[in-house]
């Protein structure tokens, strides 16, 4: 008996027929990437004795020091910070920001607003305690264009004191492209052009393993993520990253733990296999919830919606952005997603306030980690023009369920 309406199932077979060419491309990235894990873990000599938990301090903590090894050189840096104690990737991008910026220094975001939850680290739109504004450092951001950064304005917005100019690659919650890695090149050589010891540092989330390099081995001088998205393969149970250059890493990791300490300490309390393993994982994990990417895509464009990216455009992160038009739909897609979730199936989510967030915010995502947006998700805050944004899917086979599930849902309105 099939889970779904016979119009339903008509329409998950024409945009399957539309989305499986488009795959190649996908599994021949997958595959590039799979093989440059393998190399990292065998130039690190990877063996069973460095998947063990430490305590305390974790000092000389050896399964931690080789997977920091492992990251650094898959994303072409001197240096990693791989750590359990990030409580999410706006965190690991906090500790860059207050690790390198000092009264007096500004911060120039080159993609317009970032992030809800950066601008509140940031102090920019709401008054936060603590936050870079608080503490004497000065903001600016470039809007972006309808192709992009705006390269030709970026001289204009560079100052004296401009210590760090943040390129956000993801598209947030917003209907912008994401940024390609050929993109971010060129727009860290025009920083360095203008100001050679401007800091290029890139809010990498949602992007690792999404093409075939990461923006630190392109001219970023550092850049930070999460390890519940694509770099955690699904099985991260927690955690961040921060890599780039080692100076300042070290200085990122004085503000995750104390100065003088940075990362020499940090115990493992977790099982470290588990980030190993996800890591292992991840190019594959990335691939499949691509395909769940460009199948949601293709399906919500044959029902008239506006689909962001595209079907057949090329890809820099793993969020499909679909414009929905009304609360109500957005509520619905939510909640036919969740019924196809493996976690709390039975929960419908609602719109509620979420911490660093202006407007209330819809989440749908019944997953094994909590929050994580690798497995199968979606989310958007209840404002006009009611974009969901749809990321993640473990198999397929599972995203296509879901996303099915959402479709059928908005159905049934």
């Amino acid at each position: 008996m099939s889970l779904f309406p016979e119009s339903i199932i008509i329409l998950k077979n024409k945009a399957l027929e539309q989305a499986r060419p488009l795959f190649t491309a996908i599994d021949e990235i997958s595959e590039q990437n799979t093989a440059r894990v393998l190399r990292a873990f065998r130039n690190h000599q990877i063996s069973e004795y460095l998947f063990r938990t430490t305590t305390g301090y974790g000092y000389g903590d050896s399964g931690r020091e080789r997977l920091e090894a492992v990251w650094a050189e898959l994303c072409g840096a001197e240096k990693a910070l791989v750590r359990t104690q990030f409580v999410s990737g706006t965190h690991a991008l906090s500790c860059v920001l207050f690790g390198l910026l000092r009264p007096g220094d500004a911060l120039l975001a080159v993609t317009g607003a970032p992030y809800d939850t950066m601008q509140t680290v940031i102090g920019h739109t709401v008054h936060t305690p603590g936050s870079l504004k608080e503490c004497g450092i000065s903001y600016q951001e470039i809007s972006m264009t309808a192709d992009g950064i705006n390269i030709g304005a970026i001289a204009g917005y560079i100052r004296n004191n401009t210590k760090i100019a943040l390129i956000q690659r993801s598209r947030g919650y917003s209907l912008r492209k994401p940024l390609t890695i050929e993109e971010i090149r060129e727009a860290c050589a025009e920083i360095k052009k203008h100001k050679p010891d401007c800091i290029c540092f890139v809010d990498n989330c949602y992007g690792e393993f999404v093409e075939v390099a990461e923006p630190t081995s392109v001219g970023a001088d550092i850049m930070a993520g999460s390890l519940i998205k694509n770099p955690g393969g699904g099985l991260a149970p927690s955690g961040g990253y921060i890599a780039g250059k080692a100076e300042l890493v070290n200085m990122a990791a004085c503000r995750l733990t104390a100065p003088g300490l940075g990362g020499e300490l940090g115990a493992t309390l977790a099982d470290i296999r588990l980030f190993y393993q996800g890591l292992f994982l991840a190019p594959h994990v990335v691939n499949q919830a691509l395909k769940g990417a460009i199948f949601a895509a293709v399906l919500f464009d044959l029902l008239g919606y506006k689909t962001l990216p595209r079907p057949d455009e090329l890809r820099s992160d793993i969020i499909q952005a679909i414009e929905l038009g009304s609360p109500d739909k957005m509520i619905a897609f939510c909640q036919g997603l969740q019924q196809y979730s493996p976690v709390d199936a039975h929960v419908r989510p609602i719109p509620g306030p979420m911490p660093g967030y202006t407007d209330q915010v819809i989440m749908a995502g019944g997953t094994f980690i909590q929050g994580s947006s690798i497995e199968l998700s979606a989310d958007g805050p209840l404002r006009s023009p009611y974009i969901v944004y749809l990321q993640g899917g473990l198999t397929f086979e599972h995203a296509m369920l879901g996303i099915l599930g959402a479709a059928s849902a908005i159905a049934r309105q």
